[in-house]
């Protein structure tokens, strides 16, 4: 990513060393006024900086405050930001005068061939590689956000720490807009909207970062599991069901003891035997492919899952939908004949428009991850899978970049990051290619010439989890989810309780058309009954009164407030079931 703004005048600022900058005056201020606290450290971010504080209490809302108004004098001051070589030796006796305790742990950390720094702005001294503005006065516009709990270089075993966050552009217009898009993620919260709209709730005193799905979330989770099912089916996938348990001695033999050991929760004892909740899925499926004999004439075989898995995550870790313990991956297993890789990849590439397009994310960055250090497998199958991969992704007219070294441990990968309505990228869709784990279940199939031979194994996944799908179309779509898609499509709405038996004979007819619909009864205003609808974010609601019910009409008003008109209930009903169609022909 380019850091570099180009301001009118033609000059360039670095906004890295801009919000690096601001780091540091973040950090003046806070010694300015609290003299006792103790510096972490303070790096520049992709969104703004932050720093970590060793302070006796807690900083509170005022105290933020009061920093952010003494930030802004000291770049007012337009300070010099002074970079200052220093002996070892010199810039220990400095970092112990000071009683900065944190600061002497980095500069012992320093390898002894690496030259020492630091950088002086007026009374404050920070030891610094940089880079860094020349001085205070061209930081521009600053903002305090947040703080929040820290431990000393993230380990829970250090001391604990208090992080401020902040952000700074060169202008006060750019920080506006910047704190205005901060607004608008804050109102598409997942988690604020899901609670508003009844879609679900995550268990906390009952079993943090799992998750109930309420019957409205529900409705919506099972349409994408339908299309997903549907769009498997016309690709040849085989749906199968794994169990959510074995035998620890299975995790053993697949690796996923070893190289996820953290991640997993701890075994527990059943008459004798340890057993594993499932992390993931794979190895029930290579069971599955185990069950008969495979001839060359079977490949591909495709196997699919909705499969939830369970993956222990600290609790700090938790967000809502995004990041929980127990979810349900999209899954897929391809098991292949080494020269069908590229062919098989492109159908996955294929199948990842189809299921994604359609809910709005049709903008991606896509990375193809290559060979990381500690990998398993030859150089010549790295070099097959990889080439494979590549092939298959200028066969489909995508862009990539390559993204050394970030591939799994047993091959390459594709990761595709699809931008959201905010601009905003989610890592969703991966293909990765395993030699490994056929090797470790010795699985193979037969070829033309009788001999056993070992197939490629592709594990791919096209939502990521169905939780944090979930989670991220709440967000993109701001709770307001398409007809098609939406809990509710149609809410009946009578004005007054001679107007329901009408209103009983319509709801009737939709349910068994297929349309989701829901009646108000309440002895309300009919004001009142459309605006909860609109919070509920109901796409069509049907208004009822003594004109409709003898004419056999509906007044239709949408959830953005415009009316939709007066119509015959069986023609809205038409229409409605039109739109829906075209949405799950995209979708």
């Amino acid at each position: 990513m380019n850091h570099t703004k180009r301001e009118p005048n033609g000059s360039a600022v670095d906004l890295m060393a801009l919000r690096h900058s601001a780091a540091h005056v973040l950090a003046q201020a806070v010694k300015r006024l609290f003299p006792s606290a103790q510096v972490g450290i303070g790096p520049a971010t992709e969104e703004g900086f932050y720093y970590d504080f060793r302070f006796e209490r807690p900083f509170s809302p005022e105290d933020l405050e009061k920093i952010e108004e003494e930030m802004r004098r000291i770049i007012a001051t337009d300070a010099p930001i002074v970079r200052r070589p220093l002996s070892r030796e010199a810039a220990h006796e400095l970092f112990e005068k000071t009683g900065e305790p944190f600061k002497l742990e980095i500069l012992h950390s320093i390898p002894a061939e690496a030259e020492i720094t630091v950088y002086d702005q007026g009374e404050f001294t920070d030891l610094c590689r940089g880079p860094h503005l020349p001085g205070t006065g061209q930081i521009g516009a600053v903002k305090l956000l947040s703080s929040s709990g820290a431990y000393w270089k993230g380990v829970e075993t250090n001391p604990s720490l208090q992080r401020i966050y902040g952000t700074a552009f060169p202008t006060q217009a750019e920080l506006d807009a910047y704190l205005a898009r901060l607004e608008e993620i804050r109102q598409r919260d997942h988690r604020k909207i899901g609670k508003e709209q009844g879609f679900f709730r995550t268990l906390d005193e009952n079993g943090a970062g799992m998750v109930l799905w309420l019957p409205r979330g529900a409705r919506i989770r099972r349409v994408i599991e339908e299309i997903w099912k549907t769009r498997h089916d016309r690709h040849g996938y085989q749906y199968v069901y794994t169990p959510h348990i074995a035998r620890l001695d299975l995790w053993k033999q697949s690796g996923h003891w070893d190289f996820y050991r953290e991640s997993m929760f701890s075994p527990m004892e059943i008459e004798g035997s340890e057993f594993e909740l499932k992390p993931m899925n794979c190895p029930f499926h290579i069971l599955i492919f185990k069950e008969a004999v495979k001839s060359y004439r079977d490949l591909p075989v495709r196997l699919a899952e909705l499969g939830t898995v369970y993956r222990y995550e600290r609790s700090g870790t938790l967000h809502g939908l995004l990041r929980v313990r127990g979810f349900t991956q999209d899954d897929a297993h391809i098991f292949c004949r080494p020269e069908d890789i590229a062919s098989e990849i492109g159908k996955v590439l294929t199948l990842v428009d189809e299921m994604l397009l359609p809910f709005g994310f049709t903008n991606r960055s896509v990375y193809l991850s290559t060979r990381p250090e500690g990998s398993v497998g030859s150089d010549e199958n790295w070099a097959l899978a990889t080439g494979a991969l590549e092939e298959a992704l200028k066969n489909a007219g995508i862009p990539y970049e390559i993204d050394p070294g970030e591939g799994v441990f047993y091959g390459p990968k594709i990761d595709m990051k699809f931008h959201d309505v905010l601009g905003r990228t989610w890592q969703l869709s991966t293909i990765q290619v395993d030699f490994n784990l056929p090797e470790k279940f010795d699985i193979t199939y037969r070829d033309s010439s009788g001999n056993d031979v070992r197939p490629i194994m592709i594990h791919r996944a096209l939502l990521g989890s169905v939780e944090r799908f979930f989670g991220i179309l709440v967000e993109h779509f701001k709770g307001a989810f398409p007809l098609w898609l939406a809990p509710e499509q149609v809410t009946i709405l009578p004005i007054a309780d001679r107007h329901i038996p009408y209103a009983r004979k319509i709801a009737e007819t939709l349910e068994q058309e297929g349309v989701r619909v829901v009646t108000d009864f309440r002895n309300e205003k009919i004001g009142a009954k459309i605006r909860d609808a609109q919070l509920m974010k109901i796409p069509q609601m049907w208004v009822l009164g003594d004109r409709e019910a003898q004419d056999e009409t509906i007044s239709i008003r949408h959830r953005d407030g415009q009316a939709g008109g007066t119509l015959p209930w069986r023609e809205a009903l038409v229409a409605i079931k039109e739109e829906i169609r075209t949405g799950l022909s995209l979708g």
